[in-house]
């Protein structure tokens, strides 16, 4: 199984180094030196590690072959996928890969079906379960603790306790500011 880890970023210097997008929770494993990657485009690889460090908070990559700015900045923007035996699990119990939770039920605590992942969206604050209703409408679910209770890969379902207006609109608890502004006392608005 082949899985995106990495999105090439700029060039940093004139040596060939790229900045790199980590996409995955073991980088060292994925992308150490030696390591060999299919790339999207496919033209762009595949693709050799040769060096990697980190730099002000950044993963910094060399790949064989690419030695100047020029070479470097032509791979901006490519992905880097790493071949995956489909059988192996994260070290963490906690973590999953994308693979293993598309295509999962979401249930809630008391076996209500809401739908079925189709999709993971990767933010930089939390990952969001793209979920298919039976409807046929989309739902996003933030894949948090508080929310996301319980993943069963034996039953293949995510168990989840949305807050109200999650699921559906009409639950929806709406809260502004200007309505506890409005009713404070010496307000005349």
């Amino acid at each position: 199984m082949q899985l995106v880890v990495a999105r090439i970023g700029r060039a940093h210097g004139i040596k060939g180094e790229v900045t790199v997008e980590v996409r995955t929770d073991e980088p060292e494993l994925r992308l150490g030196p030696g390591a060999r990657l299919a790339t999207e485009p496919a033209a762009n690889g595949p693709l050799t590690i040769e060096t990697g460090r980190v730099h002000s908070g950044r993963l910094l990559l060399r790949f064989e072959g690419v030695r100047d700015r020029t070479a470097a900045e032509a791979l901006r923007n490519t992905l880097l996928i790493a071949d995956v035996d489909p059988a192996e699990l994260p070290e963490d119990p906690e973590e999953f890969y994308d693979h293993q939770l598309i295509d999962l039920d979401v249930v809630l605590t008391d076996g209500t079906e809401i739908g079925r992942i189709t999709e993971i969206s990767h933010l930089p604050s939390q990952d969001l379960f793209i979920v298919e209703r039976p409807d046929g409408s989309e739902v996003m679910i933030p894949f948090v603790e508080e929310i996301v209770t319980e993943i069963d890969l034996e039953e293949q379902r995510a168990v989840i306790t949305p807050p109200p207006g999650l699921i559906d609109d009409s639950q929806a608890v709406i809260v502004s500011s200007r309505d506890e502004e409005a009713s404070e006392p010496g307000n005349d608005a």
